[in-house]
C-alpha cells in the first residue's frame, strides 16, 4: 500500500514558513514584530522557519514530481504533511494569535479592569489545542495530513524523554517524597472509588476494571494496559477513553485559572495537575498553559505524572486478581506479559536520560532546575540592592540562621554557599519582609545560579515538542469521541474526577509551605 498522498500543500506550507523567516530576517516586518512585542523571538522565528520551511519545500517537491513506491520511506514521507500542518498552526498561534490576544487582554484590563487573557491563561499552548479541535471538528483533517497528525503523540513522548535531562538526583529526591505519598493515596483511592461506584451502578466488572485504571492512574494508556486483564470489550474501552477525554479536556481549561486565583506557585500547580488531572497529555497541557514561557511547572507535573505511571503495574495486578475473583471465567491472563507489553517505553527513556543527567552529561551533576550553583563566581548585588537589605529591621526576623545569612550577604554582596542561598530563599518567603528586600533577595538567588548551555537548548526543544504534540492532540479530539462517554461511565468519571481534583487541591494547599 502507498501511503503518500500527492498534494501541493506540503510545498505551499514550506514556502510560507521559509518566506516568513526571510521577512523576519530582512527586517521587512520589523514594525509588526514591534507592535506584537515578539522581536525577542526573531532568531527563533528565523531558525525554525528556515528549517521547517526547507523540509516542507524539499519533501513537497519530492511528493509532486517523484512517484512514491511502497515501503518504509513512503510511510515516513506520508507523515510530513501532517507534521507541517501542525507546525504551521503552532507558528500562527505562537507568533501571531498569542501576542494579539495578550494585547487585547491588556486593553480590556485598562478599559474594564479585567485582563481576561492573563486570568484565563490564554497562550499558544491553549490556542494550539483549540485550533487543533477546530481543524478536526469544523474543517476536517485532510487525508494527506492524517498520518502526520497521528505522529503528534510521539512528540509528546519525546518531550517527556528529554525532560529527564533537566533533573538532578537531588531535585528528584526533593519532589519524590511528596509525589510518592500523594500519588499512592490518590491512585489507590481513585481506583477503589471507581470500583465501588461501578458496583453500585451495576456496570459490568470489565467496564469497572478498565474505567478504574483510566480514572485512577494515567488515563488512556492505563486503560489500554488494564483492558486485557479484565477482558474489556472494545466498546467499554471506547466509553472509558471518551470519559477520560471529556473530563480531561474540561480540567485542562479549568485548572490554570483556578491555580492563578489561588496564587499557586509553579511547583504547587505542577503537583496539583500531576495528581488531579486524569490523562498524561492533559497534565502536560495544563502545566504549559499555566507557565508557557518556562518549564518549572511542567517538570514538577511530569514528576508526579511519571510517579503514577510507575504505579501502573501494581494496579494492573490488583485488577487482575479483583476481576478473577468476581468473574471466575476460567480465562487465564499472563499479567506480567501484559505489564511488560503495555508499559510505556517513553518512561524508560525518561529514566535513561535522567541517569545520564545525574552523571553530569548535560550539566553539572548537582544542577537544580537546569541550573548549577556558581558560588563566589556569581555576580555581586548592586549598591541599590545592598542598601535595601541594610534597611531590613533584623528584629523582625524570627530565625537566627536567617539573620546570619542576611549579614553574610550584605558583607560579601553574593550568596557564596548553597546553604546560605537556601536560607535566603526561605527569608524571602517569610512574612513581614518588605518588597524591596524581597526583590534584592530574589536578585541574589538569580545571580547565584547559571543555566547550563545544553540545558537551555533542551528547554527550547522540549517546548517545541510539547507545542507540536499538544496541537496535534487537539486535532484528534473529536466531538464524536467525547460523546462516546455517555451514560453511567460519564457519571462515575465525573464523580471520581471531581473528588480527585478537589482532593488533590486540598492536599497541595495543606502542603503549600512544603511544595515550592
Amino acid at each position: 500500500m502507498v501511503y503518500t498522498k500527492r498534494t501541493p500543500w506540503v510545498l505551499i506550507i514550506g514556502i510560507i514558513m521559509a518566506a516568513y523567516a526571510w521577512l523576519v530576517a530582512s527586517g521587512t516586518i520589523g514594525g509588526t514584530l514591534d507592535y506584537l512585542h515578539t522581536k525577542k523571538l526573531a532568531n527563533e522565528m528565523v531558525t525554525m522557519g528556515y528549517i521547517f520551511g526547507g523540509i516542507g519545500i524539499v519533501v513537497g517537491l519530492w511528493q509532486l514530481f517523484i512517484s512514491p513506491k511502497q515501503g518504509h520511506i513512503d510511510y515516513y514521507l506520508s507523515t510530513v504533511g501532517g507534521v507541517m500542518l501542525i507546525l504551521l498552526c503552532v507558528f500562527v498561534v505562537k507568533y501571531g494569535a498569542e501576542p494579539i490576544m495578550k494585547q487585547w487582554g491588556a486593553a480590556s484590563g485598562k478599559a474594564i479592569g479585567w485582563n481576561w487573557a492573563s486570568t484565563l491563561g490564554v497562550n499558544y499552548i491553549l490556542l494550539g489545542i483549540i485550533v487543533g479541535m477546530v481543524v478536526v471538528n469544523v474543517l476536517k483533517v485532510p487525508n494527506w495530513a492524517e498520518n502526520g497528525v497521528r505522529l503528534s503523540r510521539l512528540g509528546l513522548k519525546t518531550g517527556v524523554v528529554l525532560l529527564g535531562g533537566l533533573y538532578s538526583a537531588a531535585e528528584l529526591a526533593e519532589y519524590s517524597q511528596w509525589s510518592i505519598g500523594l500519588i499512592f493515596f490518590f491512585v489507590l483511592g481513585s481506583v477503589g472509588l471507581t470500583l465501588w461506584l461501578g458496583r453500585i451502578k451495576k456496570i459490568p466488572n470489565s467496564m469497572g476494571g478498565v474505567l478504574s485504571a483510566g480514572l485512577g492512574v494515567c488515563g488512556v494508556s492505563a486503560a489500554v494496559a488494564a483492558a486485557p486483564v479484565v477482558n474489556a470489550k472494545s466498546s467499554e474501552i471506547a466509553y472509558t477513553i471518551g470519559t477520560i477525554l471529556v473530563w480531561g479536556v474540561l480540567m485542562m481549561f479549568i485548572f490554570p485559572p483556578v491555580g492563578r486565583a489561588l496564587g499557586l506557585s509553579y511547583e504547587q500547580f505542577g503537583a496539583w495537575a500531576g495528581t488531579g488531572i486524569l490523562n498524561s497529555a492533559q497534565v502536560a497541557a495544563a502545566a504549559l498553559i499555566y507557565q508557557p514561557n518556562g518549564i518549572e511547572t511542567l517538570k514538577v507535573a511530569e514528576i508526579f505524572n511519571i510517579t503514577r505511571i510507575l504505579v501502573l503495574p501494581i494496579i494492573v495486578m490488583w485488577l487482575a486478581v479483583w476481576y478473577v475473583e468476581r468473574e471466575q471465567t476460567g480465562v487465564k491472563v499472563n499479567v506480567m506479559q501484559v505489564i511488560i507489553g503495555k508499559f510505556p517505553l517513553f518512561v524508560l527513556g525518561f529514566i535513561v536520560v535522567f541517569l545520564l543527567s545525574t552523571t553530569g552529561v548535560f550539566a553539572p551533576a548537582d544542577h537544580y532546575q537546569g541550573k548549577f550553583f556558581v558560588g563566589e563566581k556569581g555576580k555581586a548585588l548592586g549598591d541599590k540592592e545592598i542598601d535595601a537589605l541594610k534597611t531590613m529591621d533584623v528584629s523582625k526576623i524570627e530565625r537566627e540562621d536567617h539573620k546570619a545569612a542576611l549579614a553574610r550577604l550584605i558583607e560579601t554582596k553574593k550568596a557564596t554557599t548553597k546553604a546560605d542561598d537556601i536560607l535566603l530563599r526561605g527569608l524571602e518567603k517569610s512574612k513581614g519582609v518588605p518588597k524591596d528586600v524581597k526583590e534584592a533577595l530574589k536578585a541574589s538567588n538569580k545571580n547565584a545560579w547559571k543555566t547550563a548551555p545544553r540545558i537551555a537548548w533542551f528547554r527550547d526543544l522540549i517546548v517545541w515538542f510539547f507545542a507540536f504534540g499538544l496541537t496535534g492532540l487537539g486535532m484528534q479530539i473529536t466531538f464524536r469521541s467525547l460523546a462516546q462517554a455517555g451514560g453511567q461511565p460519564l457519571v462515575i468519571g465525573t464523580i471520581v474526577g471531581t473528588v480527585k481534583a478537589v482532593g488533590a487541591l486540598i492536599a497541595v494547599l495543606m502542603l503549600k509551605n512544603l511544595i515550592g
